[in-house]
């Protein structure tokens, strides 16, 4: 699908929370000079709060506006199987290059059930899948043995973001996979010991705003260059720790907003960073020059 960063863009609202497709094409145009795919309604994107009408525009509008300069990939996660077959047919039908499926969260399920559920949707579309495993958010960890095997039974699966954190089971994953599964960081403070683990790239938080940054960084690492990759994460680790600081995408937006990228407004559940954490962002950002 993709090696290097692939970002998971924000999707900026306006003073009236509707989506603000302006900001949306400035951050594709700043987002299409570095990196190597986008990823649409993800954690990120604020997926939950987004219509099924919203979901189909503004798929549309990234696949357009991208125009097949790079891979665009969608997530249509839920712990609704049948919705998940309906998000999907959206993006077939606007040509998207993947999917993006996160386990069932809250109803949860097995180790059984996450192959079962893959297979009942791998078996329903025809993009490719790749698996999202982030237990701290859905209560469900894609087990090492349990993501291969999905991986061998299911063709159009062709690998798995990891942010469990857990860089052990990572290791245990990466070092037992088929070599043609791919594996993605999805922590940005995680992208060496993923990468020099032999994991192919990241989806990115962090490259919504630095992703020249995360695009030498990658390519350092696919280069064996690991005195470079060394300093780039060096200087940017703790701002990738610190925009995370209240739940993601809560800082990232703040941060986009500073760069004038969109407005800082968030949909409830989610509500703006607290003033204390603005300030420890501000200071950082203009530590490290952004």
């Amino acid at each position: 699908m993709f090696k290097g960063v692939g970002t998971a863009i924000i999707t900026p609202f306006d003073s009236e929370l509707n989506i603000d497709y302006v900001s949306l094409e400035k951050l594709i145009n700043f987002q299409l000079k570095y990196v190597d795919a986008l990823i649409v309604l993800g954690t990120t994107g604020e997926a939950p709060t987004i219509t099924e009408k919203e979901r189909e525009k503004l798929i549309n509008f990234v696949i357009e506006k991208t125009n097949k300069k790079v891979p665009v990939i969608i997530g249509t996660g839920s712990n609704d199987t049948k919705k998940i077959l309906k998000y999907n047919k959206i993006s077939e039908k606007a040509n998207a290059d993947g999917l993006l499926i996160v386990t069932p969260y809250y109803n949860k399920t097995t180790q059984f059930g996450l192959k079962e559920n893959y297979k009942y949707i791998s078996e329903r579309t025809s993009l490719p899948i790749i698996l999202y495993n982030v237990p701290s958010r859905t209560g469900v960890n894609i087990l090492p043995d349990t993501a291969i095997d999905i991986f061998n039974k299911n063709k159009n699966v062709i690998g798995i973001k990891e942010a469990s954190g857990n860089i052990s089971q990572i290791n245990t994953l990466i070092s037992k996979k088929p070599n043609n599964m791919l594996v993605y960081s999805g922590n940005d403070d995680q992208v060496i010991p993923i990468m020099s683990l032999g994991g192919d790239g990241v989806i990115s938080v962090i490259s919504n705003i630095l992703p020249k940054i995360m695009k030498n960084l990658t390519t350092s690492i696919l280069n064996n260059d690991y005195i470079t990759a060394k300093d780039i994460n060096k200087k940017y680790n703790e701002l990738m720790n610190k925009l995370f600081i209240e739940v993601n995408p809560i800082p990232i937006k703040y941060a986009a907003s500073k760069l004038n990228l969109c407005k800082n407004k968030l949909r409830l559940p989610l509500v703006s960073l607290s003033s204390e954490n603005q300030k420890i962002l501000d200071e950082l950002l203009k530590e490290i020059k952004i």
